[in-house]
């Protein structure tokens, strides 16, 4: 069934659809995301073969792997601890919501890693990283001190 699956998702992969947005090359600002042309002689959005193709049925992937993470993981959105429970760490993968903060983020990491969890957007939210960076600083200081001490020597 792994096999099954793994396979799947690489064919799913395989022929994914890129669609442009209409006038993508001819303007630097627009955003490479897809927009719906509207226009009432979008050759687009008529269907002219040479100007790209638009989003239609037929295009998506296989129904039994349908919304799975490209490592074959079913992606799951955790904002609190909690949510950790009852997930099966041998098919589900965790993702950690972007409004959740650093403090319930480390929370959530540690528990899911200690679950046998995967992370799939693990981030060094610990305090000890953000209290190494001001000693950093007060070593320059000193080092500015012994310097402005020898230039008063030397007068």
């Amino acid at each position: 069934m792994a096999d099954e699956k793994m396979r799947l998702i690489r064919a799913r992969n395989g022929k994914r659809a890129t669609f442009k947005r209409q006038c993508i090359h001819q303007k630097k600002k627009l955003d490479d995301v897809w927009r719906r042309p509207r226009g009432l002689q979008s050759k687009l959005r008529k269907n002219i073969r040479a100007k790209g193709r638009l989003p239609r049925p037929g295009y998506g992937g296989p129904a039994a792997v349908r919304g799975f993470h490209p490592s074959g993981y079913e992606e799951v959105l955790v904002f609190a601890p909690a949510d950790l429970e009852g997930l099966n760490p041998e098919t589900q993968a965790v993702r950690v919501a972007g409004t959740v903060g650093n403090r319930k983020r480390e929370v959530i990491q540690e528990k899911a890693l200690g679950l046998g969890l995967k992370v799939f957007n693990l981030k060094d939210a610990s305090k000890k990283a953000a209290e190494e960076e001001p000693e950093e600083v007060e070593d320059v200081e000193e080092d500015v001190e012994d310097v402005e001490e020898e230039v008063d020597s030397d007068e």
